[in-house]
């Protein structure tokens, strides 16, 4: 059975050792850990991110009966302010090393814009933005290669990786096995496509379906004049119908990480059943 698990800063905000324990308790079996957002009490620069921490950690998630499906390192790969790059970079080096430590296995990431503010400009849909976020990429995945990680790419409708198209010229000018997809459906969605949710969903499938290494489940409602138009929430309480998506992961992925985002913690229970239910019931 795919292996759903929550994003651990959508909890409630405990201390680590009364959190996992409620986790577990509302049918989890894994989480997404972005260090800088649900371990806000410790630090995580790249010094911090020591052997001995990586152990406490591991120690604390299995005694608990949960796995750290993958650690995000959410940073802009596209900056042109370069001594934001350098800090970046070490960033990334240093949660792959620390994936590696943890047993983790999965750093994920977004690819970013070609400004300061990483926010959505016409660039980033250009061949020089892909350019820049390939060169930065590479190092990177190298890295990944050599602690024998994955650096999983989630493509995002308002960053430089935008739709499966432009991952799959990624995924494949890179050249790399530790290079894979985080799968994000609803993140791929914006005001221009949303009406063929199902088409974008099916092309992704089609040309990263083998790339695939982790999914994330949310859910959307339409916010007209609001920000994007488009607002995320949890899985079950949108405009979502992931049975095609659950099929094709129950057919080919069986035992994939799954973590659901934007939920809250009085209703993520609700959702992670209601995600196993209608895939229990799915015939493939």
């Amino acid at each position: 059975m795919v292996q759903f698990g929550l994003r651990l800063h959508d909890a409630e905000k405990l201390p680590l050792e009364e959190l996992l324990p409620i986790v577990k308790g509302k049918g989890f079996s894994c989480v997404h850990l972005a260090l800088s957002k649900a371990l806000k009490e410790y630090p995580c620069t790249p010094s911090a991110l020591t052997p001995g921490y990586s152990n406490y950690l591991r120690h604390l998630f299995e005694k608990n009966e949960l796995d750290i499906a993958v650690i995000g390192n959410y940073l802009n790969l596209a900056s042109p302010d370069e001594e934001y790059m350098k800090v970046a970079r070490e960033k990334y080096y240093a949660h792959i090393r620390f994936a590696s430590l943890l047993g983790c296995g999965m750093v994920g990431t977004e690819t970013g814009a070609p400004n300061v503010e990483y926010k959505y400009c016409p660039e980033c849909r250009t061949e020089k933005s892909l350019s820049i976020l390939i060169k930065e990429l590479k190092p990177i995945v190298k890295c990944a290669e050599n602690y024998g990680v994955t650096l999983a790419i989630e493509p995002v409708a308002r960053h430089i990786v935008w739709g499966p198209k432009v991952c799959r010229k990624v995924l494949d000018e890179i050249g790399s096995h530790n290079l894979q997809v985080l799968f994000d459906p609803v993140n791929m969605l914006d005001l221009d496509n949303v009406g063929h949710r199902e088409e974008v969903f099916q092309e992704a499938i089609e040309l990263l379906g083998p790339d695939i290494a982790m999914v994330h489940f949310k859910d959307f409602v339409y916010t007209p004049g609001e920000g994007y138009g488009l607002k995320s929430v949890g899985a079950g309480t949108g405009e979502m119908d992931y049975t095609n998506i659950l099929k094709f992961l129950k057919k080919e992925k069986p035992f994939i990480y799954a973590t659901l985002e934007n939920t809250t913690p009085e209703n993520a229970a609700w959702c992670v059943e209601n995600l196993k239910k209608q895939y229990d019931q799915l015939e493939v």
